[in-house]
């Protein structure tokens, strides 16, 4: 369906693709993997036509229809949520679009003399509405929307006072009641809670159509595609299998390539080595003229391309005392809504809860009843006098300094540590060469997220309460946290919609629903099987 020949793409001075060839075939679902800046979203531009190869060509099958899901939604307002998405289903959308003017015409006592001509109009086209099945869009929609955790409130909502976040999600919704022939979906389980992510990937295993997806969440990216296309260094490898097989894959060929490279080398080593001593003897002239013409004849081995990787590895932490905090008849309430009535939690040390529940049943209000950032209306909230805590939310990123370039903030805060320790932590959360010489003020959200991250975990906590950490991390860098969380010393507290890290680093689990909360003593794992459910209220 979509076929990328010998493409070429430079962006300034980077050199993005090198002679990269790939396609995409109908029916087949494939992860794009590669570095961040390796060139994923301008892959997608290419096929999309937005931009071009600079050598090359891109072609795409006639008549082939493509919905492009990207991390830019553009501008949303004016309506509610349910119609934004209905407008993105092609033909059906620009006849509902049509109706609505001409029952609008039909009202409107200006139009009298054109009645007959609009009347005649309106016929046909609630014909063709009926023939494509158009009075199905709407439950359509709202099928989709609610997959994405939409209330029906929110539905019939104006889009426009939606956060950034719910915008994302409609723009996807867009994309995926539209059915075109070919997804292209750029990091869309970003902004998507556990249960929305486990919605969206029996949705897309299955679509019927062809998928090219990018994601920072391995498990959903193991659940959907079935090849992987991997960037690195300008070209593009395709392995046929999920997301781990492609891995054990990678490792097995860097394996092999390098004993071939090591072993082309020691050949070499020797070759030169009679030519140096030989070189000067005249006994010897012809052999060493040969062997010269061999070298030059040899097709050199490259040794493997090796993916950067920045190994962190946690300070001790200080000890605390066995109770890390003890929630006793905690009650809360917001408005007309109660979060908690009566609740007892108790965290001990070396214990890693991770919290599950629904949207809005009260996993962050939790958090921040631990952390004191919410008093709670009755009951008691203590933690242990020689706790030490570390909590990552969101309006976390509120103590970075704009003025300040990533490099100056680490100095700020730990003006006794060197510059070798310091880059090498900005380096393993993804800030390496030049990057720690960015403004705080022009970072992403995600890079917000990383370098307060680092922050944090350089002079360890001894009990860490995290609130979605791994958001915008890509799979790198979240396996880099997980295996330096795995040797932490300490206790933990977290929400993650990440089933990977989710089931790494628990060994606790507290379910919060309307019903009321439910502990499990075991981690996610053995909350799954205990369950049958990876989320509250879902099944497998």
């Amino acid at each position: 369906m979509i076929r990328l020949e010998n493409i070429g793409k430079q962006n300034g001075k980077q050199i993005v693709f090198i002679e990269a060839s790939a396609a995409l075939q109908k029916g087949e679902k494939i992860g794009l993997v590669g570095p961040n800046g390796a060139g994923k979203t301008t892959l997608f531009r290419m096929i999309t036509g937005e931009e071009a190869p600079d050598e090359g060509q891109v072609s795409v099958d006639r008549g082939t229809t493509i919905g492009y899901f990207s991390q830019d939604v553009g501008e949303m307002g004016g309506r509610s949520a349910v119609a934004e998405v209905m407008d993105g289903a092609g033909p059906v959308a620009a006849l509902v679009s049509e109706m609505r003017q001409l029952e609008a015409d039909m009202g409107d006592p200006d139009s009298a003399d054109d009645m007959d001509a609009i009347i005649a109009r309106y016929g046909e086209v609630t014909e063709q509405f009926e023939e494509l099945d158009g009075y199905a869009l709407d439950g359509r929609a709202r099928e989709v929307l609610d997959g994405l955790g939409f209330s029906q409130a929110m539905m019939d909502g104006e889009v426009g006072a939606l956060s950034g976040g719910w915008k994302m999600r409609v723009a996807l919704a867009r994309i995926l009641l539209a059915r075109p022939d070919v997804l292209l979906l750029d990091e869309p389980s970003n902004h998507l809670d556990i249960e929305s992510l486990i919605w969206l990937e029996e949705f897309l295993k299955n679509f019927s159509g062809a998928l090219l997806m990018t994601s920072h969440d391995r498990s959903f990216m193991n659940r959907v595609v079935n090849k992987i296309i991997e960037i690195d260094a300008g070209t593009l490898t395709s392995y046929t299998g999920d997301y781990e097989f492609y891995q054990d894959q990678r490792a097995i060929a860097d394996k092999n390539q390098q004993a071939q490279f090591e072993r082309q080398q020691a050949m070499l080593a020797k070759e030169i080595q009679f030519i140096e001593r030989f070189k000067a003897r005249a006994s010897h002239a012809a052999q060493v003229q040969s062997r010269v013409k061999k070298l030059d004849k040899i097709d050199r081995v490259e040794p493997p391309k090796r993916q950067q990787r920045v190994v962190f590895e946690f300070r001790p932490a200080p000890r605390s005392g066995e109770d890390v905090a003890v929630l006793k008849d905690v009650s809360k309430r917001y408005g007309e809504k109660t979060i908690y009535d009566g609740l007892d939690f108790h965290v001990r040390r070396k214990e890693r809860w991770a919290i599950m529940g629904v949207n809005g049943a009260g996993k962050s209000t939790l958090l921040k009843l631990v952390t004191g950032t919410a008093e709670p209306d009755q009951g008691s909230v203590r933690r242990g006098p020689s706790v030490k805590m570390g909590y990552f939310a969101q309006h976390a990123m509120d103590v970075l300094d704009g003025d300040l370039s990533i490099f100056d903030m680490l100095q700020q805060e730990f003006p006794q540590s060197g510059q070798a320790p310091l880059r090498a932590l900005a380096g393993a959360f993804g800030f390496s060469g030049d990057d720690v010489e960015k403004k705080c003020r022009v970072l992403s959200g995600g890079e917000k997220a990383r370098l307060v991250m680092a922050m944090m975990l350089f002079d360890p906590p001894n009990f860490l309460v995290l609130d979605e950490p791994t958001n915008h991390l890509d799979i790198a860098t979240k396996q880099m946290l997980i295996e330096a969380l795995s040797n932490y010393e300490g206790t933990m507290l977290f929400v993650s919609h990440d089933r990977h890290f989710l089931a790494e680093l628990s060994n606790r689990v507290l379910e919060v629903s309307p019903e009321g909360v439910r502990t499990f003593g075991g981690g996610y794992r053995e909350y799954v099987e205990s369950t049958g459910q990876e989320a509250p209220g879902l099944r497998h």
